[in-house]
């Protein structure tokens, strides 16, 4: 039986990372385990910056976004030395096992600790929902809302000038947030790398749209596309409509997490723990056809993710 086991979140954040933390933490204790909050993710496991978590650290922290243990890159795990590091740090501490919550580079962080004897289960967290083992990450949700409510706030100066905005979301190389988030305000038109696009034929389609009354346009591009200035300033050439472009940028990544989020990482976490306590490592906890799940690590980094491109096509066909 496990005694003790650590929790940590790496990478980017991402709202509902502390729901998830909350979990690990309360699921494990109910089992008698130790729990172990490794700061600042593994720059934190490499440098001992550790503290014991208890019921009451846990609490009042699930409406809470960002990360309670905070997160940071760590260069030097990435190599063999800092690996060795990280494992004899868990020797000297007890540590038997870890949850480690983040994204694919996370992961693999996670599979060459497990590969040296630490148990490691991986949590899917990151708004970008780019992670190909499962349907859902751990602050999607939140993060589409909060593009959605900053673009109706757009939309009203949009409107009040018969202007158009270009709004560009965040998604890395991903278009899940712009897709759903496209589909959502109605936008005119959805930019993503997944998709072949036409800055020629999206000026056609607004012109067409505005002599049938349509005086304001959302064109919403996703961060991997970019250049969100350039594509206002052509659209604008071409169009003679004003546009303007606007980068949501990190705010996207904060904010108190949505139900979806609080109540998906809470069964994550739950998940996680029940994996550990019967042994069980080298795993990334997933959603498929919305139940929890879990795979190998080395399979879940190996798998290919498809894009919405269905509801893509939903969006452009009655955006007009």
């Amino acid at each position: 039986m496990i005694k003790t086991i650590g929790v940590l979140t790496s990478g980017g954040d991402a709202p509902g990372m502390n729901a998830a933390v909350r979990a690990v933490t309360r699921t494990a204790i109910s089992k008698g385990m130790k729990v172990l909050g490794i700061r600042r993710g593994y720059n934190g496991l490499i440098n001992g910056d550790i503290i014991e978590l208890t019921e009451r650290s846990v609490s009042d922290i699930i409406q809470k976004g960002g990360t309670c243990l905070y997160t940071a890159r760590c260069h030097e795990f990435r190599t063999s030395e800092g690996v060795d590091l990280a494992v004899e740090k868990c020797k000297e501490i007890g540590l038997e096992g870890i949850v480690v919550i983040g994204g694919d580079g996370s992961f693999r962080g996670a599979a060459d600790l497990s590969a040296k004897g630490i148990l490691c289960v991986g949590i899917p967290g990151t708004i970008d929902n780019d992670i190909s083992c499962t349907e859902y990450t751990i602050g999607y949700d939140t993060a589409m809302n909060t593009a959605l409510e900053m673009v109706d706030k757009l939309r009203d100066t949009a409107q009040s000038h018969d202007r158009c905005s270009v709004v560009e979301v965040m998604g890395r190389n991903a278009g899940y947030i712009a897709v759903n988030a496209g589909i959502a305000c109605g936008a005119t038109e959805i930019i993503t790398q997944e998709m072949p696009y036409d800055l020629d034929n999206i000026a056609k389609k607004m012109l067409e749209t505005r002599k049938s009354g349509k005086q304001h346009f959302i064109i919403m591009v996703s961060e991997g596309i970019g250049n969100s200035s350039e594509i206002a300033h052509i659209l604008q050439e071409k169009t003679g409509i004003e546009a303007r472009a606007t980068i949501l940028g990190h705010v996207q990544r904060g904010g108190s997490p949505t139900v979806r989020d609080r109540v998906i990482a809470s069964q994550m976490g739950h998940y996680a723990v029940e994996l550990l306590a019967q042994g069980i490592g080298n795993r990334v906890v997933a959603m498929q056809n919305n139940s929890i799940t879990d795979f190998d690590i080395q399979e879940a980094l190996s798998m290919k993710k498809p894009f919405e491109e269905d509801l893509y096509n939903i969006a452009r066909e009655i955006a007009f």
